[in-house]
């Protein structure tokens, strides 16, 4: 029995380390969840669980370097992986229309890599920093878009230095 319960728990020398690796996991759910409930309720396709996925995906490369004891320089190369990883999965979520000569999915694709940024924070250890990029990643994606919409909403206000436009023809005016 012993043999089975080492392998089932290979990683996790205590208890310490699995309240440690479980409340990391629970957290790092918890911030991609909000973030992900949030572009599901706008409507995207990248939604909860995918927002969940990549967060956690994050969470468990770096808290296998970190729980490991690696060495700060394998741990960098871990997180240079997942920007990687994770930069190739946003591109996926990135399509140019050639009819509206649009490029859409590039917020996705944005917010996507901010998760693995969170989930790399949270695997390791900063969860104060994990929590406040959650708040204002939610913030952006919730508020600033209405932001956005006034900016392109509002007339630009001409300067002297702007080219004005003719002045309207008068009766009888045949210039072209």
């Amino acid at each position: 029995m012993d043999p089975l319960v080492q392998e089932l728990t290979g990683g996790i020398p205590n208890f310490d380390s699995l309240v440690r690796i479980v409340l990391r996991l629970t957290l790092a759910a918890l911030f991609a969840g909000v973030i992900g409930w949030e572009r599901r309720r706008s409507g995207h396709s990248a939604g909860l669980r995918t927002h969940m996925l990549v967060c956690l995906g994050a969470t468990i490369f770096t808290l296998v370097a970190v729980e490991s004891g690696a060495s700060k320089a394998d741990q960098s190369r871990v997180i240079q992986g997942i920007v990687t990883g994770i930069g190739f999965l946003g591109a996926g979520t990135i399509l140019k229309t050639d009819t509206a000569k649009q490029v859409k999915g590039l917020t996705t694709a944005a917010d996507i890599w901010v998760m693995a940024g969170i989930g790399t924070a949270v695997g390791a250890g900063f969860h104060a920093l994990a929590l406040l990029a959650t708040i204002v990643t939610w913030f952006i994606l919730s508020y600033l878009y209405l932001v956005e919409q006034h900016a392109t909403a509002t007339p630009m206000i001409t300067t002297s230095d702007s080219p004005s436009p003719p002045p309207p023809a008068g009766p009888g005016d045949t210039s072209p």
